[in-house]
């Protein structure tokens, strides 16, 4: 397990890079996920879900610079929820299960269980 520190860091290059790749290539990604990749509708999803992600990737990594253990520790209770979050709907998704699914909500879930282990770490 990594502090939160790292956590909030490798976090921020992860969603970096799939913000990324909703930016650049939305249909791949949803072909990855066994979505209609030639939807337009779902592809400017995919874009708006991309820069909200640079955002986030963003915040996290300044975060991970703080010096202030409440701020480290509500940064980590946001991700812990949203990772864990990220997991389950991408369980839930409209479509077939693939490889890319599994793997796409295995980080979430493994994320989300970091930040909750180093929350219960740096708390007791």
């Amino acid at each position: 397990m990594f502090g939160i520190s790292t956590t909030l860091k490798l976090g921020s290059v992860v969603f970096g890079l799939s913000a990324l790749l909703l930016l650049v290539a939305p249909s791949f990604f949803l072909f990855m996920l066994h979505l209609d990749g030639a939807s337009t509708e779902l592809v400017w999803s995919m874009r708006m879900i991309g820069i909200t992600l640079v955002a986030l990737a963003g915040n996290m990594w300044l975060n991970s610079h703080s010096s202030s253990e409440a701020r480290l520790i509500a940064a980590a209770t946001v991700m812990a929820i949203t990772a864990t979050g990220l997991g389950v709907l991408t369980i839930l998704i409209p479509a077939q299960m693939s490889w890319f699914t599994y793997l796409y909500a295995a980080v979430g879930f493994l994320f989300g269980l970091n930040y909750l282990v180093c929350i219960i770490r740096r708390r007791f």
